[in-house]
């Protein structure tokens, strides 16, 4: 029987013989076959036992010190200890496994993020999604699942939000109800609270893997083909501006993350995130990211400011993490005037699309250029757009790997090399599909040449299936 079981067992054991013992004319009984609980977590003892530990231990100086692994490990003993000294002033004494069951919870409330502990601890978690104190989602594999962990309540949720906080530089609070910012871990955070999240205090936590997916990593999921790695491994190389688009949660970050690893190591690279979320494995790698204003609205620091500080820097690329807003015109400037090489991302449903958001945010900036001026702006800067989705599987993959050719008639022209073609077995209703090559060799591919690299005709003449 676990600890939370002997909890809910000794206080409905403890009600009872009160009630008994009011009753003189009745024996005294011992509950038997008492129902489990399906939700002991919650049980007023153990939420008892929890809180009085940690009060005592706030008079503790000994669990004030920098959290750290070794901090942990030298107070675990102490931490047992006081936990078995308050279960028997309750009157509940506990085995040694429900002691450190409880000493390790409690580490993780002094000095973690609660309940969610184990959730950032589980590398099969991609998402962690909370509704408010009492509902919790994770996603694994793709898939959204529900949870049975919960917070005390939404009083402890903002604790644990405050301490995400803590290391960060920023607040939310009724004047900033909202936030951007990372873990210490690389995980990347938004918090909502009320008024604008009406049920209540909600946050977002987005992981990513220790280790960041490799080409060979991506190949073996089914993201892309080999063929279309090489092809991409030499853009990069030859200093292709490539711009990654895709809807939330498709993996445009992990792509990026793939591409700027193909960077060569002798360049000098900057990169310009909201928050810092990319892993460079190169050395000479120089990371700017955005400030908020501060609490009397002064002090941001935007993209646009750090881009336009950028090419001050002597950059060899420039890796912007997403466009968002007037930083657009600013980058296709810099792609333009000898800032080759460069990698972005942006949030778009297919290649297309990308092209009328480009335009968009270019005019949502607020300078007056002819749509026919922007449009040969975007075609001269931008090579190639690569599309990644999220299929109703839950896969991610590179749907089309796009070149932009120019202009004609006023409108920007864009060629396929590579497309996913999506299939449903109508036997099975399993999805298939299946990777080809269009048959056109890309006109980027003479920058390639001039580069010493040479495209095989084979890598435009293939089709690969894959199986969900």
């Amino acid at each position: 029987m676990g600890i939370r079981e002997r909890l809910h067992q000794a206080e409905q054991h403890r009600k009872l013989q009160n009630e008994l013992a009011t009753k003189e004319s009745l024996p005294k009984v011992r509950p038997s076959g008492l129902k489990k609980d399906t939700d002991l977590k919650q049980s007023n003892s153990f939420q008892e036992i929890k809180h009085r530990c940690q009060k005592k231990a706030t008079e503790d100086d000994a669990f004030y010190q920098a959290d750290s692994q070794e901090t942990r490990q030298e107070l675990r003993p102490r931490l047992e200890e006081l936990v078995r000294e308050v279960a028997a002033d309750m009157g509940y004494p506990l085995s040694d496994v429900e002691v450190r069951q409880l000493g390790v919870e409690l580490l993780d409330e002094i000095y973690g993020l609660g309940p969610i502990e184990p959730l950032l601890a589980d590398s099969s978690v991609s998402d962690i999604l909370i509704n408010g104190y009492n509902q919790i989602y994770v996603e694994r594999n793709g898939q959204l699942e529900l949870t049975d962990v919960r917070f005390i309540s939404e009083e402890h949720l903002r604790n644990k939000v405050d301490r995400m906080l803590y290391t960060t530089g920023r607040r939310v609070d009724e004047s900033s109800p909202l936030v951007d910012a990372r873990l210490p871990d690389g995980s990347r955070i938004n918090i909502i609270i009320p008024p604008l999240a009406v049920d209540g205090i909600s946050v977002s936590i987005r992981r990513f893997p220790e280790k960041h997916l490799r080409a060979k990593d991506m190949i073996a999921f089914g993201a892309m083909t080999e063929q279309m790695f090489l092809f991409l491994d030499y853009a990069v190389k030859a200093g292709l501006n490539v711009l990654v688009c895709g809807g939330t949660g498709s993996g445009k970050t992990t792509t990026l993350n793939m591409l700027s690893g193909l960077i060569p190591e002798n360049e000098r690279t900057v990169t310009i995130e909201d928050s810092a979320e990319l892993r460079m494995q190169q050395s000479h790698v120089v990371r700017l990211e955005t400030r908020p204003p501060n609490a009397e609205g002064i002090g941001e620091v935007t993209q646009r400011e750090l881009l336009k500080n950028a090419l001050r820097m002597r950059p060899d690329r420039i890796v912007l993490g997403e466009v968002r807003g007037g930083e657009v015109l600013d980058m296709l400037q810099a792609m333009n005037t000898g800032h080759d090489g460069s990698l972005a991302t942006l949030h778009a449903n297919s290649p297309r699309d990308s092209i009328a958001r480009l335009e968009l945010m270019i005019n949502l900036s607020g300078v007056d250029i002819p749509a026919q001026s922007i449009r040969k702006q975007i075609a001269s800067a931008i090579d190639l757009i690569i599309y990644v989705n999220r299929g109703k599987d839950g896969k991610r993959r590179m749907e089309s790997v796009t070149e932009v050719v120019g202009v004609e008639e006023d409108n920007v022209v864009l060629q396929d090399i590579f497309v996913f073609e999506n299939q449903i077995d109508k036997g099975t209703n399993q999805i298939k599909g299946a990777f080809r090559a269009t048959g056109l060799r890309p006109g980027c591919g003479k920058k390639c040449e001039a580069m010493g690299l040479a495209l095989p005709a084979e890598w435009f003449e293939f089709r690969q299936e894959v199986v969900a």
